[in-house]
């Protein structure tokens, strides 16, 4: 039964043991039974055909062959020892390649015995060879050789340990054997029909030993459906519950500090997508229930203002509001933007960081707790325990990836009726995405970009052409303009990418002596890059060298020109990021990727994505079409991102959009799936679910 398949230790399997059982939690985190009946395939190979030696070349894929090893001969010494096969069908001879584990193969493979033999054909020298094949008896063709032969992914660690992709599909032999080849349906019958899927016993039998392909087909759908729509069904409850449990602050009024500022002191007309947000922003925080909205918007396109418009709703309903922001430069710029807003209204704001002093700390806690500060914008140092507020009636998260949920749920505590909750971010989320990190999240999505601002000009430069680009740097900056010199970081190859930026720090040093050049990396204390930083915000310096610490929240309306030295090791999303750095002003801005000549399809793809395009949604889309969520699970934080076994956002974004319309209405009908046939729903949810920590009532 499947309900008890995540409780069986994958220990007790014929064929694990401890040791291996230990392996295969380390490597690939299964532990249980269902753990491992969940660790599906990447590929299939046809394996219905046997090969001849004769016809064997290099340039074959995967190929299956019959016959016997006439006998074995080792070469080489040391580490360059190798043990060789003669194998033979009767039509050639080719030798069969081991480097590895040369005892346990000439223990467990005898000469003269019939064999299947199964692997990649290779050319070493002048010679056809098959490197470590695999090779079962004879008798166990109608188990191995037949169809579609399934591949698993598994680690070097794993593969000396013998438990290559093959000692996989074995255990899986061996624990569907173990349980009749029957698991505990998961989907109500009646459901099962309307939707016409394969049963769940089939749709696993035929995603690890395929009867044909079209029933693998079928099996995959079954399954990528299930992921996706208990995922579905997860968030949509939660949500559901949420907003049935938890009341929130009515904002009946829109008075004075709403209108002054909307008649006197706006500083450009509202494009139609900020008024359309405001609207659904006004509806969500007057229907007596707690808002938790997720404002999208790509760089530039007047989050902030939006964000201000709330916070003086909030003051109008004699309430105070915060704004969370994740570093210290991010928060202060917040600050310096809604001070720049509101001029000379008569509206007490705050700001309170790490770095606030401590006569001045002393000052503001006091006006926040009486209810004399009525904005509060500030760091992770909101939410420490002496920051306590009068009456909190909205919170302002910025780039709440940022955060973990733990610290968000803190703020929940500063208030005795849960504050309204606008979740802001400048990272565009893939529609399938959003669904599945932000189901539980009204999203709002503002898709213009204000008056006056250019489209960011984007450029693709070789390496030899670096000459032209330090003349065009040159000639922005005597314009009065500044530039940003970005290089990549990237994890395992740290040392070397801090050398390439200091070495780049020197050599526009160098060609660039008669301008101020500045660096800042993740490395430096808080307080020299902050230093650093400031120079270039405030003017002082004109190029400003860094590795991706400006990717998020920095506003230097001046600087024009940004330049991603190795472009090509960037991923879209994030490429589009750094180029919104520029492009603040009114003036023509510039973006120039800097690449090698050698560029794979796909980088070239990603390139000319970005040349072409300026739209966040539309590049991020595509980034997940060319490197799945797994590279953007970034936009919540860890421990809350996904682990989807089977499912693919990027290709199965129908799938999803479907999932989540049965779901819905299934909590139409029945939202605490109390009924009889949707109790196989609510002990799947439990079975799956039940192990993590509940914030599913904090957004």
């Amino acid at each position: 039964m499947l309900i008890d398949l995540d409780k069986r230790s994958i220990t007790y399997l014929p064929g694990v043991g401890p040791r291996k059982a230990d392996m295969l939690k380390k490597e690939l985190r299964i532990a249980s039974f269902e753990d491992l009946l969940y660790y599906f395939p990447y590929k299939y190979i046809d394996r219905s055909r046997f090969y001849k030696v004769a016809e064997i070349n290099a340039n074959l894929p995967f190929i299956q062959m019959k016959g016997r090893i006439l006998y074995f001969d080792t070469v080489g010494e040391g580490r360059s020892k190798r043990l060789i096969g003669k194998f033979t069908d009767g039509s050639g001879v080719i030798d069969l390649v081991w480097f590895k584990g040369l005892s346990y193969v000439t223990d467990k493979i005898r000469t003269g015995v019939e064999y299947i033999v199964f692997g990649k054909p290779n050319e070493f020298g002048q010679t056809i060879n098959i490197p470590h094949p695999d090779i079962d008896p004879l008798d166990q063709a109608g188990q191995v050789a037949g169809g579609l032969s399934p591949f698993y992914h598994t680690t070097e660690k794993m593969k000396k340990s013998f438990l290559n992709s093959r000692a996989i599909q074995t255990l899986q032999y061996n624990l569907l054997s173990a349980i009749s080849w029957e698991v505990q349906e998961t989907l109500p019958h009646r459901l099962r029909m309307k939707l016409q899927m394969m049963p769940l016993s089939e749709a696993i039998k035929n995603i690890h030993f395929p009867e044909s392909a079209d029933k693998l087909n079928l099996a995959r759908l079954r399954l990528k459906f299930d992921e996706l729509f208990y995922i579905q069904l997860n968030i949509l409850r939660t949500a559901g519950l949420r907003k049935m449990k938890l009341k929130g602050i009515v904002f009946s009024m829109v008075g004075d500090a709403f209108n002054q500022f909307y008649s006197e002191y706006l500083p450009f007309e509202l494009t139609g997508a900020q008024k359309r947000v405001v609207r659904e922003i006004r509806g969500d925080m007057g229907n007596g229930r707690q808002m938790n909205r997720l404002l999208q918007g790509d760089v530039g396109s007047g989050k902030t203002l939006v964000a201000l418009l709330a916070m003086l709703l909030a003051i109008d309903n004699n309430c105070q509001a915060c704004m969370m922001a994740p570093t210290e430069i991010l928060a202060t710029q917040h600050y310096a933007t809604v001070m720049g807003f509101l001029k000379d209204m008569d509206i007490p704001v705050a700001l309170l960081t790490g770095s606030t002093k401590k006569s001045e700390r002393n000052k503001i806690l006091p006006a926040v707790a009486n209810g004399e500060i009525r904005i509060l914008i500030g760091t992770h140092a909101l939410i420490e325990e002496t920051v306590s507020f009068s009456s909190l009636g909205l919170a302002i998260i910025d780039e709440q990836h940022r955060f973990g949920v733990e610290q968000r749920s803190r703020l929940w505590s500063k208030s005795p009726v849960p504050p309204h909750i606008l979740v802001m971010t400048a990272t565009p989320i893939p529609r399938t995405l959003a669904m599945t990190l932000y189901g539980d999240l009204d999203v709002s999505v503002i898709d213009e970009l204000p008056p006056g601002r250019k489209p960011i000009k984007t450029l693709h430069r070789y390496d030899n052409k670096k000459a032209e680009l330090f003349n065009f740097i040159r000639k922005e900056i005597n314009e009065g303009r500044q530039a940003y010199v970005v290089y990549p970081l990237i994890e395992g190859s740290e040392k070397s990418d801090y050398k390439n930026l200091e070495e780049g720090f020197e050599l526009y040093k160098e060609i660039f002596p008669d301008f101020k050049v500045c660096m800042v990396h993740g490395k430096m204390k808080a307080a020299d890059k902050d230093a650093e930083m400031r120079k270039f915000i405030s003017g002082e310096a004109h190029i400003l060298m860094a590795t991706t610490v400006i990717e998020v929240g920095v506003n230097v309306p001046n600087a024009s020109v940004m330049v991603i030295e190795s472009a090509e090791r960037f991923g879209l999303s994030q490429l589009h990021q750094l180029r919104g750095r520029v492009g603040r002003g009114a003036k023509q801005s510039y973006c120039v990727l800097s690449t090698s000549y050698k560029l794979s399809n796909d980088t070239r793809k990603r390139l000319e994505i970005m040349v072409n395009s300026t739209d966040g949604f539309e590049i991020a889309e595509a980034d997940l079409r060319l490197r799945g969520h797994g590279d953007l699970e970034g936009t919540r934080q860890s421990g809350d991102g996904l682990d989807l076994k089977i499912a693919d956002l990027g290709a199965d974004g129908q799938i999803l959009q479907y999932a989540r319309e049965i779901a819905r209405d299934i909590l139409n009908e029945d939202p605490n799936l109390e009924a009889e046939t949707n109790l196989i729903l609510n002990e799947r949810l439990k079975t799956l679910f039940s192990g993590r920590k509940n914030w599913g009532m904090i957004s």
